[in-house]
């Protein structure tokens, strides 16, 4: 694990501290263990509507922010709709879960509603991450501080060996994030610490050998049952996406920019239900001209490709949102991209990745 430690001030966003991008203020918007009912929603799509750029815009920690937010109001819209139970503790709210797990979304739930109720714990650092992978092994890829993993206790990916019951799994990622309050000096996250082992100290439980977990990150998409994996272009969801959502059911948003809906959704543009579209395959940061450190417009680059192997597009070397899985790193810079540091000018892309695609499926068979 890396020993260094962050000097600068924790930037990350929230409701209270919005960040000033090139296309107005941005409000983060958090949603532990990614779930939503239908009415939050479209208390959401209104606020993008009244207050920001009409749209939603999904991240990777299954959170929604807004962009572009230059009227006021939002805190009391949120607060009205129920997603901000703890105006101290709304940056700390990060929590993962396994979307199709009900133990895990049980869980979320309790995590949730312990760690507002701690007031010491609103000093976590906005990037300190929780995980409840009830087994399935998809949210525990995703980085987390701190995951229970079906009994489990994993920090920053690692199996500790600490193995505790479901009915004391909220109680141990408490204990660990106090524990990480005490050690951390200017850390933002458990990877930065040089000994995590005093993390679980003391906490009681099963001591095994540790081991190494499969991960299976990602959302199936269309017909999951009676539910619908679906996913935006991008992870964007326009206001009136998300009232077609909103009346299909309540939801669960996922930290791959993908949405499980507790209900049967046709079908759009921009909305994917289909999983056999070639654009699942990619993401991309805001790039221009929302973002200012972008060095091109990645998500139109993105688009004019087409179909890539899985494939992140970003910016700047930030990589904003980029995948925990393995996919190929396609980097903005002045006059083209870096794809895996190899450079590529913007016209010959199409043709550079379908390459890449070509050589993944060969590598498939």
């Amino acid at each position: 694990m890396s020993t260094s430690a962050r000097v600068r001030a924790d930037a990350c966003p929230g409701v209270f501290a919005t960040h000033d991008a090139a296309d107005g203020p941005l409000a983060r918007v958090r949603l532990p263990g990614g779930a939503i009912t239908s009415a939050q929603f479209d208390a959401l799509a209104d606020a993008a509507d009244d207050l920001g750029d009409g749209a939603l815009h999904l991240t990777s920690r299954g959170n929604v922010q807004l962009r572009g937010v230059t009227r006021a109001g939002l805190a009391g819209r949120l607060a009205a709709a129920g997603l901000l139970p703890s105006p101290s503790h709304e940056r700390v709210r990060n929590i993962l879960a396994s979307p199709l797990s009900g133990i895990a979304q049980k869980l979320a739930s309790a995590l949730d509603e312990a760690l507002c109720a701690v007031p010491e714990l609103a000093e976590l650092p906005g990037r300190f991450l929780f995980a409840l992978d009830g087994g399935q092994g998809d949210v525990a890829g995703e980085g987390a501080d701190v995951c229970w993993r079906d009994g489990a206790v994993l920090l920053a990916g690692e199996d500790t060996g600490l193995r505790v019951s479901a009915e004391h799994a909220v109680e141990t990622l408490l204990s660990v994030a106090r524990a990480f309050l005490r050690t951390r000096g200017t850390a933002w996250r458990v990877s930065e610490l040089a000994d995590t082992k005093t993390l679980i100290e003391g906490i009681p439980g099963e001591t095994v050998e540790p081991r190494r977990f499969p991960v299976n990150p990602g959302l199936p998409i269309g017909p999951i049952g009676e539910a619908t994996g679906v996913a935006p272009v991008f992870g964007r969801l326009t206001s009136a996406q998300a009232r077609k959502i909103a009346k299909a059911g309540n939801a669960v948003v996922t930290p791959w920019r993908s949405i499980l809906v507790l209900g049967p959704v046709e079908a759009e543009p921009g909305l994917i239900t289909d999983p056999g579209e070639p654009s699942l395959g990619i993401s991309a940061c805001v790039g221009q001209p929302g973002c200012a450190k972008s060095l091109a417009d990645v998500r139109a680059d993105a688009v004019r490709v087409g179909r890539t192997p899985r494939a992140h597009f970003a910016g700047c070397e930030r990589r904003c949102g980029k995948p925990a899985r393995e996919h190929v790193d396609v980097l903005a810079t002045e006059d083209g991209y870096l794809v895996d540091g190899a450079f590529v000018p913007v016209g010959e892309l199409t043709e550079w990745l379908a390459k890449k695609d070509s050589a993944e499926l060969k590598g498939q068979q």
